[in-house]
Formats: C-alpha cells, structure tokens, sequence
C-alpha cells in the first residue's frame, strides 16, 4: 500500500517549496516531488528559479555590473583600475556556488520544519486519478503515494523555436546562456523580453557585441511606453542593439558560427554571431503531468485551469505558479503556494494578480505594478498622470544614477492608484511602495502626504505622486 500524505506537492520550485513548507508549518503532513537535476548530476530543489533562473541570473548580472561600473563608471568618481580584466570561469563558479547554496536552504528547510519535515522526493511526478502520485526515479525506479491534496506546481521551460533547436554550445536556452564559458565576440539573442534583455546585458557589459532581435513593433509592450521609452535610450547608449519588428526565420550553425536570417521593414536581412540566445517565452511544463482520467482540465495552450483560489474543479486537486494562469513570476508562485496551502488547512487564502510585481534587472532597472496608461485608456477609465525623472533627485545624481523616471497612474476621479512605473536605479526596491499603496486602496494623494527620507530614491515616488495634481516641488509643473 503506498505512503499516504495529507499534501502531495509535485514541483519543488519557488511555488512547490514554499508550498510545502506552509503546509508542514500548518501541520500537514507533506511531500514534495522534484524531478529537477543540478549540474553536479544530483537531485537539487527551488526549480528553474534557483537553478537556472532567477538567482544565477541576478549573479551574472552583478558581476557583470562591477566590471562594467569598473572599467566605465568608476572614472567618474575619481577611481583609476587600468588593465581590468574578467575571469569568466571564476565568474560562473561563483554564481554555482550561490545556486548550491540556496538549493541546499531549501533541504535544511524541510528539514527544520517546525518539527514536522518535509517529505523530499527525488524523480517524475505523474497525477494519476484518486490522487495518486506515481514518480520515476532518476535511477528508473518507481514508487507510488497518495495525498488527500495534491498541488500541481510543474513550472515552465522554454519556447524552443523549429528552425533553432538548442544545443547549448551554438544556440542556447535560458541555461546555456549562464554557463559561457567566455565571452563572446557577437551574442546575437531572439527576443527582447526579460530573459533577452537581462542575460543580453550581462555579455554586453563583459564585451560582447549583442543583437536583440525583437519581432514585435514596440519595445517592451508591457511596460508603460514612458517607462519603455527611457529604457531603450539607456540600452542603445550602453550598445545594446535592439532591431524591433525582425522576425527570424532560419538559424544555420555553420562551422563556429549562427548565420540568421530575418525580416524588418526593409526587407530580408542576415545576421552572423557567434552564439545565439533564444529567449521567446516559457509556457507550461505539463507533459507528462497528468495520467489519463484525472479530470484536471488543459487549455490548447498545455496551461492547467483553475479558478480564483487555484482549484483545479476536481476535489482536493490545485494548481500554482508557472503552469496556471497570470504572470510566470517566481514570488506570484510562492504566494499562490502559501494561499492554497492555507486553504487546504481551512484558513482564508487569495492572491491579488492585479498587485503582482513586475521587475527587470537591467541596468537602470524597470519595475511596475498595475495597469499602464494605455491599459486605462483602452479600457475607458479616466486617468491622471504624473511624472518626475531621478535626474532632478540629489541621491541619484550623487551616486551617478541619473537615468529614468518614476510615473504615478490615477483615476482621473477617485485618485486611486492604478500604477506605479518606475526605470532607474534600484526601482525593483521601491516598487513595492505602490504595491502595498494599491492593495489599501491608496490615492496619490496618499503618496504625496507621506514624509519620504532625504536623500532617497524613493523621492522621485513622493514627487511623480505630486505631479499628478501638478505640484512637484522640484520641477516646473
């Protein structure tokens, strides 16, 4: 008879782990399944997110960053550092070292959860009907338990396009871009969103001649257009080359090189690099996840449906995070676990996707929350706006960070906060202040009248929130 657990979680990423670890601090008895491999060849938790994602994304990027704030900035403030250079392999070691370091957390969490572990379970998920649980080990061995609950949290993997298949050597995935072992003379990269744009910049930054191919006519179109606007200016000054509206449609390894070929405006051009990032979406990683007669439903689109609270509609069956609707982000993954975790154990659990949010971990970063201005006008409600650009803000200036700006979006009306959009330095720090204003309902009024710290970043909010009924204290109105 196989084990039986009160919750059964299959996915041990950043919407399955936490998950699991609410639950056994609620008392649930509780596994997690994880079939995801580190590059050591063993069993490693926190998913795409802490191993190939989210976290040695933002190593790279820092790294990254110093060298470039280095041998570009740091002039600037009067530091001299002649004959520079980068150790690439010391680079991604220590970025294997902070992936190491968080997944092993994850262990020592379940471990220390409150007296009551968690459950880890290293292989293959499948959801059988009765809730049964049915994982393939790694060493192609099988076992079989069942849960009173069962939360599906498989998370995404990448688009991989027809015509460029990866490899990870020429053409990459998300991960291949991580591990280059050197920096390469031309990085050419299809798709201009987070993923393009962040790991685009950590090679732009260390030398590389990086080509952002872009098929859509507007960059970042899920930004709001001032945000995305200041953006693309900063990103051409740094020699990003952003090609919009080029639409790729053959990829040719030839030799040591990628050899594209695309279509814009001007008809059909070519492009050689020397290696090419993909990085066109994720969508959800379902195959294999459900067994026949489960009753859980698939959209065309292999995403799980569920409602607002994250049922599946089949009982004691939910689903979180990269797999179900709204944003792929890794903290609306871990609040949609937390939420069903304490639904399970019979206490009220929701989260808002209209206050999830948004950053990009570019260099300025670009951070949102709500809708856009365009959003609100498409959809009929009446706005008021105010803007105001970190250049004019003491802090940003003194730390040579004078790019971007902070826009406030109201009901031209209520004057309830809408939106929060910000491009600068450090803003995937300050959007959370229109966050927390968003979900107490806050006015931009609100933001005006409270005491921001002098001299902050965070000023250019109290100022954007001013000039929505033009009265910024430090620019003309």
């Amino acid at each position: 008879m196989s084990e039986q657990f009160d919750v059964v979680i299959i996915g041990g990423g950043p919407g399955g782990y936490v998950a699991a670890i609410r639950a056994a601090q609620l008392g649930l008895k509780t596994a997690c399944v994880d079939a995801f491999i580190g590059k050591d060849g063993k069993p490693a938790l926190g998913g795409t997110c802490l191993n190939i994602g989210c976290i040695p994304s933002k190593a790279l990027l820092d790294s990254s960053r110093q060298f470039h704030n280095l041998t570009h900035l740091f002039k600037d403030h009067g530091i001299s550092a002649d004959n520079a250079r980068i150790d690439v392999p010391a680079m991604v070691a220590r970025k294997d070292k902070i992936v190491k370091q968080f997944t092993g957390g994850i262990t020592s969490l379940f471990k220390a959860s409150k007296g009551n572990p968690v459950t880890a379970i290293a292989g293959f998920g499948t959801l059988h009907p009765g809730k049964v649980v049915r994982i393939k080990g790694h060493d192609g061995k099988e076992a079989e338990i069942t849960g009173k609950h069962i939360i599906l949290a498989a998370g995404s993997k990448p688009i991989e396009l027809p015509f460029a298949k990866f490899d990870n050597v020429r053409i990459l995935d998300n991960a291949g871009a991580l591990d280059i072992s050197a920096v390469p003379k031309r990085l050419g990269v299809i798709g201009a969103g987070v993923i393009g744009l962040e790991l685009g910049s950590v090679w732009r930054r260390l030398g590389s001649e990086v080509t952002i191919l872009e098929a859509l006519p507007d960059f970042l179109a899920a930004a709001d257009a001032d945000i995305a606007k200041a953006a693309a200016r900063e990103f051409k000054k740094q020699g990003l080359d952003i090609k919009l509206g080029a639409k790729v449609s053959k990829a040719e390894i030839k030799g040591e090189e990628v050899h594209l070929t695309y279509a814009d405006d001007k008809g059909e051009q070519s492009l050689v690099v020397d290696k090419l990032l993909v990085a066109v979406g994720r969508r959800a990683a379902t195959d294999g996840l459900l067994a026949e007669g489960t009753g859980v439903k698939l959209s065309p689109r292999g995403v799980i449906e569920v409602d607002g609270h994250c049922a599946t509609g089949v009982e004691g069956v939910w689903a979180i995070g990269d797999c179900v609707r709204g944003p792929m982000l890794a903290h609306k993954a871990s609040e949609e676990g937390i939420a069903v975790a304490e639904l399970i154990a019979g206490l009220p659990g929701h989260v808002n996707l209209d206050t999830v949010p948004w950053v990009i971990y570019t260099e300025p970063e670009i951070a949102w929350v709500g809708k856009t201005e365009k959003e609100c006008k498409d959809a009929g409600i009446p706005v008021k706006v105010g803007t105001f650009p970190f250049a004019a803000i003491g802090r940003a200036v003194a730390m040579n960070e004078p790019a971007g700006l902070v826009k406030v979006v109201a009901h031209a009306e209520t004057d309830r906060i809408l939106g929060l959009h910000l491009c600068g330095a450090n803003v995937s720090e300050m959007v959370h202040e229109g966050v927390v204003a968003m979900e107490f309902h806050g006015s931009a009024e609100d933001l005006a009248r409270i005491c921001h710290a002098h001299p902050t970043m965070s000023e250019a909010i109290h100022e954007a929130a001013l000039a929505v009924d033009k009265r910024a204290i430090h620019k003309a109105n």
